[in-house]
């Protein structure tokens, strides 16, 4: 099974450069200052070889470019209610790619991703609750059978070390990659290596 691999959230040099020899193809850093995974300073080692994402919300376009700018971020990963129009323009005029998280809980919930298309270069797809960012369960995901779009999406929301044989039988054309996050940590902003380790070889058996 040939998809990408995102592990978000992380604080500690070290467990990055760690998290980044298992081969995964993204690694993410969390910009929102409520969040206890949040990066209240420049690690010892940012990954060289892993794409670098930056995880906002709501935030203003300059905050988003400075940390762009400071951390050499590959993409912006967007929680809040930023518009079309915002994405368009991080991605058009600044030159980033785009990932939109969308909370998914009902149809129209999948329907609201329409006005997105063409203005992202990923969606990601989580459970949806009252709070911003990153929930750490899992959703429906048959509500994703009704996604006919053609911007490609990531997983996300509670995966953990058991998900990988219902990764493996869920199917989707676009269907892009898988986001690891919460339940891949001893603490927050602390990646389990061993575990994540593990989780990558059953993935791909």
């Amino acid at each position: 099974m040939n998809l990408l691999v995102k592990v978000c959230g992380m604080t500690d040099g070290e467990n990055i450069r760690r998290v980044e020899e298992l081969g995964v193809d993204f690694i993410g850093f969390v910009f929102y200052p409520r969040s206890p995974r949040f990066v209240y300073q420049m690690p010892d080692y940012l990954p060289r070889r892993a794409r670098r994402i930056g995880v906002f919300v709501n935030e203003t376009k300059e905050t988003v470019l400075t940390y762009a700018d400071r951390f050499e971020l590959d993409y912006v990963q967007l929680h809040g209610k930023e518009s079309p129009l915002y994405c368009q323009s991080l991605r058009k005029s600044h030159g980033l790619k785009v990932i939109k998280a969308f909370h998914l809980a009902t149809p129209r919930n999948v329907a609201a991703t329409e006005a997105y298309h063409g203005t992202c270069d990923y969606f990601l797809f989580e459970s949806k609750t009252p709070q911003l960012g990153g929930t750490g369960r899992q959703f429906d995901w048959s509500l994703l059978h009704r996604y006919a779009g053609r911007t490609p999406f990531f997983l996300s929301g509670g995966l953990n070390a058991g998900s990988a044989n219902a990764i493996r039988q869920f199917h989707h054309p676009q269907l892009a990659g898988i986001d690891l996050n919460s339940r891949f940590e001893t603490t927050p902003g602390l990646k389990d290596v061993e575990r994540l380790r593990g989780f990558l070889q059953e993935l791909t058996q």
